[in-house]
């Protein structure tokens, strides 16, 4: 079902190295997973994103299941036959979708009940439901239906929640019917750390295969975050995978990393791409600017990802300001081939006991990137409205 195992613990921190093991594949951790909401990472092929060397997807179980339907998937093949995957993938329940983008949700004991972002339609999810979409859909790995509190919220409505999530929790639990599948449970608590540890220690009395942390990323400032984790993950099992959900700017993996996270998953690699700003070993490239339409070099002379071996700044600038989609497709790859490399640079240095290093020089280096950025980027606001998206609300 899932196998997990620590490699090299580093001594500075918390960080740890590890493998994470399904039937499918072979995970090296820390890991980043790629967001595919609808299966796919918007316009790439499942063969891209293994020769950019990533074993573990995120999949969408909410938008999933509102299209094509989980029980298509399902008669289908699941998901690994329905987009040809042949990695592991890990979908979420729901959750934080149902109360970020549904109309009129009301949530009580039983579940959630909310109109489609899509057509307005009802539905009422509860944690049976969630399981049995998940297992439909076939995933590795599948998570625990939780309650997301949209914030700032109260010490008594994130209290409310936590319980309401123990509770969904332990149905999870009961209702899940297929060995082959690992679930994981997801701890709630807002911005207060009392919560966060009462979450954590409710969840890990429960027998699941490994622990998310979940409702951040809400437009808290990082020192909250941060502060979160601090309170968390010393609860957590340290044999069983850790899991931080939706979070995925470059310095928050090195600083989730230094917490001991093992995953993480976020848009920001295949969203910043479609928006044309590219991550590089020197601060961001926003390729839409003008500065670039007669620029030959690459991306980033840095980097042997496909796209900057073979085409320039120029011709990346004609393709998104002309909106071709090809620049969704090259724009996507270049991120995750610097994502990629960031988590293997990460898993190194743990491993060969310079993480405390890396992590000292990766900051020094982006706080030199910010000032860069300063005199590099146009700052005009009809620039940053440009855009090309391919689909839905999410990736």
């Amino acid at each position: 079902m899932l196998e997990f195992s620590i490699q090299k613990n580093d001594l500075g921190s918390l960080a740890r190295a590890g493998t994470l093991k399904t039937k499918r594949a072979s995970i090296e951790t820390p890991t980043f997973m790629p967001v595919g909401s609808l299966g796919p990472v918007k316009g790439l092929e499942p063969d891209d994103l293994w020769d950019l060397g990533y074993r573990l997807v995120l999949n969408n179980a909410y938008h999933l299941y509102l299209r094509p339907g989980h029980d298509i998937v399902a008669e289908l093949g699941g998901l690994h036959s329905f987009t040809s995957w042949p990695g592991a993938i890990l979908t979420d329940s729901g959750g934080f979708q149902i109360f970020s983008l549904a109309k009129l949700c009301k949530v009580t004991d039983e579940g959630a009940t909310f109109q489609s972002h899509l057509d307005g339609s009802t539905h009422c999810i509860t944690p049976e439901l969630a399981i049995a979409i998940q297992e439909a859909l076939g995933a590795d790995i599948i998570m625990a239906f939780d309650e997301c509190v949209e914030l700032p919220a109260s010490h008594e409505r994130v209290s409310q929640a936590v319980v309401r999530t123990t509770g969904w929790a332990q149905r999870c639990l009961q209702t899940r019917r297929r060995p082959d599948q690992a679930l994981f449970g997801i701890v709630q608590g807002g911005h207060y750390p009392d919560l966060r540890t009462r979450s954590a220690a409710d969840l890990v009395a429960m027998p699941f295969d490994g622990f998310a942390i979940g409702g951040l990323s809400v437009g808290e400032e990082k020192s909250v975050t941060y502060a979160v984790l601090d309170s968390v993950v010393p609860g957590l099992p340290k044999d069983r995978p850790r899991y931080l959900m939706g979070i995925g700017q470059p310095e928050d993996l090195v600083e989730g990393a230094a917490r001991g996270i093992d995953m993480f998953d976020c848009v920001v690699p295949s969203r910043h791409g479609r928006t044309g700003w590219l991550f590089t070993s020197f601060g961001r490239v926003l390729i839409r600017n003008a500065q670039y339409a007669r620029d030959e070099g690459p991306i980033d002379s840095e980097c042997d990802c496909y796209v900057c071996a073979r085409y320039s700044r120029a011709y990346l600038h004609h393709l998104y300001r002309t909106k071709e989609m090809l620049a969704v497709r090259l724009n996507t790859i270049h991120n995750l081939h610097y994502f990629a490399g960031l988590m293997r640079g990460i898993r190194a240095s743990i491993m060969d006991g310079t993480f405390e290093l890396f992590r000292r020089n990766f900051h020094q280096e982006r706080a030199s990137m910010v000032r860069d950025e300063d005199v590099m980027c146009d700052p005009s606001p009809t620039q940053g409205a440009v855009s090309i998206s391919l689909g839905d609300r999410n990736d």
